[in-house]
């Protein structure tokens, strides 16, 4: 099914439901919003109803994307594929800002995105702890040869520091230092990516809502690098995220473990069932959105998402939704904000013709083949 779905690019729209998530889409038209699976011997309870699904950064990222417009300047009415820029500039971002080094994990990131088969090979899973291993092994030495006094207040540092912690109640395992870093690293990188780069996707082929965005940035900003201040008051950009948000959400679904009994809506839950949350669902479906739900229209959100959803928050969740929500959320959307402004400042951006749409779920929603677009400088000197 999913092979059939991904075998030719689809037209220039955004109904990436069927696409993404042939099977999900198949069943549910079949069995209904809510169905039970099978994955091997465990149980998936699929749901996706609404009503069941409910500063000191700002530097390095600027940093960060400084040296992506420097790159930039060398294909100025040439052609480039952003999604990859995007990896380079988010990965880099999170090197800087959480590990408190530049090019910490260039060999950590370009393990991990081997193809599936490899990945889950034991060799390669050894690699990617020893990149890891390696970083905490620095912030050790630099201790102990009295390089520095703590192991640094960064999420590293934070983490590190738990480590060695006397009290066995706050100590952590140096399996669970590990693991929290690579999946920090990864859902951290590859949200940001997504966004990012569906964004300026939807910017390039709706030209009058990037002019929009440039004004308001303009306005804001000037020519001058983004701050906190002005972050905030960036509306119609956080009316674009959304709706790029709505359409091509990092994450297509969230899954859950129930660990008792419980019951949601006219649904019974076993424990232990796995639940799969088809989020994806209610952010494409008509009833909730309109005939219009797979056109790009950030007006929608332009009371905010409350009213956009009618004040049903399950109807637009992201990034998830409760208090197991992603927590990177705001640290997410001001790096896109700070990334989007930086941009907009100095080109406007046009889709290329080599672009083909094809999205598909890796675990983010992706560019099957990158995203292409043309680079028109705002100013002579860049």
């Amino acid at each position: 099914m999913r092979q059939e779905a991904l075998s030719k690019p689809m037209a220039l729209g955004h109904d990436i439901f069927p696409r993404v998530q042939p099977h999900i889409y198949t069943w549910i038209n079949k069995y209904g919003k809510n169905y039970l699976s099978w994955d091997g011997v465990r149980a998936e309870l699929v749901i996706s109803e609404p009503e069941l699904i409910k500063e000191n950064m700002t530097p390095a990222v600027i940093s960060s994307v400084e040296t992506m417009l420097e790159k930039w300047k060398g294909y100025v009415g040439k052609e480039i594929e952003l999604f990859e820029e995007f990896r380079l500039l988010t990965s880099e971002v999170i090197s800087r800002t959480a590990f408190g080094n530049k090019l910490t994990l260039v060999s950590f990131y370009s393990k991990l995105w081997e193809p599936a088969d490899v990945l889950l090979s034991e060799e390669l899973a050894n690699e990617i702890q020893g990149c890891v291993m390696k970083m905490i092994k620095k912030r050790e030495d630099r201790v102990v040869n009295g390089g520095a006094d703590s192991f640094g207040n960064d999420f590293l540092g934070l983490h590190v520091n738990a480590y060695h912690d006397l009290d066995d109640k706050n100590m952590l395992s140096l399996g669970d230092l590990v693991d929290e870093c690579k999946t920090f690293c990864l859902a951290g990188q590859d949200t940001v990516n997504s966004l990012l780069a569906w964004t300026i996707f939807l910017l390039a082929i709706h030209g009058d809502w990037q002019e929009k965005a440039r004004r308001e940035v303009i306005d804001i900003f000037g020519n001058q690098n983004p701050h906190s201040e002005g972050i905030v008051k960036l509306k119609i950009m956080t009316m674009i995220i959304n709706e790029t948000l709505r359409l091509y959400g990092p994450a297509n679904g969230l899954i859950r473990k129930v660990g008792r009994e419980v019951q949601i809506g006219k649904l019974v839950l076993p424990a232990n069932i796995d639940l799969y949350v088809a989020n994806v669902v209610p952010q494409h479906d008509p009833q909730l959105w309109g005939d219009d739900v797979h056109l790009f229209k950030p007006e929608r959100f332009a009371e905010g998402i409350a009213k956009a959803t009618k004040y049903n928050a399950a109807a637009f969740c992201p990034f998830g939704i409760g208090p197991r929500s992603c927590v990177g959320m705001s640290f997410a959307t001001m790096e896109t904000k700070i990334a989007l402004s930086m941009i907009l400042q100095r080109y406007t951006i046009s889709l290329s013709p080599a672009y083909v749409h094809s999205p598909i779920s890796v675990i983010t929603i992706q560019p099957e083949h990158g995203i292409q677009v043309i680079l028109k400088s705002l100013h002579s000197n860049v």
